[in-house]
Parts: structure tokens; sequence; C-alpha cells
């Protein structure tokens, strides 16, 4: 493979991986919005569980569409540590949200969404590198690749 194709599948990687990333963001946000301010639970609880509520669509969106063609585990282990590295980086959100909110007592709706923000960013960074490197690593192999192979009369 070329530098240049290589290069390009890493590009389509990346814009559906940000795509789903978008769209799973912004059901983030607007549950952590709604579980903060409409439901007035704790900052952190609130992060915690808007990320896990966006970790739904997450999950199927990157399974199914990002890395549709990648994963030689089997779906359970391949679920556990989608669940296990995710763990981690709602934690790693909710680490900076609390670190927001405790250097920010007294933050208005817009700081505290601006901590929000930063703390998706960098959680972002983490969920790819550890999808590509971990979850859904390498490339599944195709049916027919399978269906070729001789069968052993052991």
């Amino acid at each position: 493979m070329t530098e240049h194709s290589q290069f390009r599948r890493l590009v389509g990687l990346s814009t559906r991986f940000l795509t789903i990333g978008a769209i799973s963001t912004l059901i983030e946000i607007a549950a952590f919005n709604v579980l903060f301010y409409g439901l007035h639970i704790d900052g952190v609880w609130s992060k915690i569980i808007a990320s896990l509520i966006a970790l739904v669509n997450a999950y199927f969106g990157n399974r199914e569409w990002t890395f549709k063609n990648r994963g030689q585990h089997g779906r359970m282990i391949e679920l556990v540590l989608f669940i296990a590295v995710n763990g981690v980086c709602t934690l790693l959100g909710a680490g900076i949200v609390a670190f927001g909110l405790w250097l920010f007592p007294a933050a208005g709706p817009l700081l505290v969404n601006v901590v929000n923000l930063f703390s998706i960013g960098i959680v972002v960074i983490a969920r790819f590198l550890l999808y590509h490197f971990v979850v859904f690593r390498g490339v599944r192999p195709s049916r027919t690749a399978e269906i070729a192979l001789p069968q052993s009369n052991d």
C-alpha cells in the first residue's frame, strides 16, 4: 500500500469517526445540559450519565460504519474492550469537568460548557487512538477468503 493510499484511507477513517463523534457529541451535550441544568444533577454525574447515553450511538456508528471492515475480535470481546476503553475515557472526561468546576466554582453555563467541550476534545483523541489500535484492531477476513480456505481433514 502506497503512502498516498494509506493517507487517503486514514482520512476516510478519521472523517467517518469524526462524523459519528459529532453526532455523539451533540447527544452528550444535550443530555449533559438536561441533567445538569434541567434536573439539577451534580456536574460530574451529569457528565458520566451523558457520556454513557452518547456511547450507545458511538458503538453502533463506529462498529457498523467507521470500523466496519476492522476488528479481529469476536463481538463479545470487542464489546468488552469498547466498554473498558469508554469507561477510561468517561472517567478522563469527568475528571476534566470536575477539575474545571473546582477551578471555576461560580462558572455560568457558558464556561461550564466550554470546560465540557474541552473535555470532549481531549477524550475524542484518546478514543480514536484506542478504537483504532485496541477495540477495532486489524482487518477482518472477508467472507470469500473464509469460504476459499481449504478444509483440513484432521
